[in-house]
């Protein structure tokens, strides 16, 4: 009885870290989410402008960040885009900042998007659950670096239909190393490999078929790479259930954008963030789901 009410005492307090440490990235999360996709404007634009040979003296489409020289995940300080007043340490707390200054500016009182906090919140909901599913092992710290990078994907690619190879790239080789080391996941180092394979080739078929099909793009290499690094982390296995999933919400989603709000159809949606969703969701539910689904198609 001892054993297991100290069991259960370190779990809650790894629950309880992970959590805490959940909302920190969070807001982290939100510099990430921000800054990046201007870093990697910069860089492209830099790199056009010197294969043509042509002066680089555009400014950034973005009025707050087109203000600074230098401007990466460091530098600038976090500051309000509106006023510049630099973000003080005890108004930069997850959430509980936001509370306090009523979502509104220290200096200028602008409104602070509602998104910053909810990002802080739902990271550290879903460190929490990482934590519930899996205990206190390494295959832990690793899933939450996979929860942190699916938000910070799904973010982007909302926001500007990009999924960077600065993360999805790195998440590919992180999921093969994870299975390679046998951390516990339950995917042997072929279904991992198979399923990057996989993963790539299958949303590959699919973006060629369509575009064959239709003269358009269905969805971009971006997508590609998320699917192969979601099979590098859950195997070949789950990658049939996680496009089923990732479709279903989708058409959902679009179809409640359309007739709720009169979204054009012809506007494109970003594919990565019902991936996200999707690969968290197996991540956190997938033997049910594998066993319901294979089942089902068994009997």
């Amino acid at each position: 009885m001892a054993i297991i009410e100290l069991l259960n005492s370190s779990l809650s307090l790894v629950i309880i870290i992970c959590v805490v440490l959940g909302l920190l990235v969070g807001s982290f999360l939100n510099v990430v989410v921000y800054r990046l996709p201007i870093m990697l404007q910069r860089e492209w634009r830099a790199q056009c402008c010197e294969y043509l040979e042509i002066d680089n003296s555009t400014p950034d489409a973005n009025e707050s960040s087109a203000k600074f020289a230098v401007f990466n995940l460091q530098k600038p300080d976090s500051h309000c885009p509106n006023c510049n007043h630099k973000i003080r340490p005890w108004e930069n707390i997850p959430v509980i900042s936001y509370v306090a200054l009523a979502g509104k500016c220290s200096q200028c009182k602008t409104k602070i998007s509602l998104r910053y906090p909810a990002v802080e919140f739902v990271t550290g909901a879903f460190s929490g659950l990482v934590a519930i599913s899996f205990g206190f092992t390494w295959l832990t710290l690793a899933l939450l670096f996979l929860t942190w990078s699916l938000i910070a994907l799904t973010l982007i690619d909302f926001d500007h239909q990009l999924l960077p190879d600065n993360i999805t790239l790195p998440l590919l080789w992180l999921g093969l190393l994870v299975n390679a080391l046998d951390l516990g996941f339950g995917v042997t180092l072929f279904d991992a490999v198979a399923g990057a394979m996989a993963g790539y080739i299958v949303l590959w078929g699919f973006y060629w078929i369509f575009k064959l099909a239709t003269g358009k793009e269905g969805m971009g290499y971006g997508d590609f790479k998320l699917l192969a690094a979601l099979g590098a982390w859950m195997g070949w296995q789950s990658l049939l259930p996680i496009i089923i999933l990732s479709s279903l919400v989708g058409a959902i989603f679009g179809l409640a954008m359309i007739v709720l709000q009169g979204r054009d159809k012809s506007v494109p949606m970003p594919f990565g963030p019902y991936l996200a969703g999707a690969g968290f969701i197996m991540l956190i539910w997938g033997p049910q789901i594998n066993a319901l689904y294979y089942n089902s198609m068994v009997g």
